[in-house]
């Protein structure tokens, strides 16, 4: 059976593609769980229950990728500048 998203206390994050997809996070403490579900237009299409025990590698695992992700992403240049050049005080002096 399907339930609206908002019906229990949690956090929800949409998708990056946009639409009516959504992660729902929510906690159950009576059963030692964290439910991570699925959502499509207001239905559950799919979830999964972990462990509270077992979280703390979650998040570990999220914040390595965000890590990651901020490691390997292209820095933004200075206007004009090539990428991997470190200034441009040398600009149009010979080699």
């Amino acid at each position: 059976m399907a339930r609206s998203p908002f019906t229990r206390a949690g956090s929800i994050h949409l998708d990056a593609r946009g639409g009516d997809r959504a992660l729902k996070v929510t906690w159950h403490h009576e059963a030692g769980v964290v439910v991570l579900s699925l959502w499509r237009e207001n239905v559950c299409a799919a979830s999964f229950r972990l462990a509270v025990d077992e979280v703390p590698d979650l998040i570990d695992a999220l914040r390595a990728g965000l890590a990651s992700a901020y490691d390997e992403a292209p820095r933004p240049t200075q206007e004009g500048l090539r990428p991997g050049r470190p200034d441009d005080h040398t600009a149009g002096r010979p080699a």
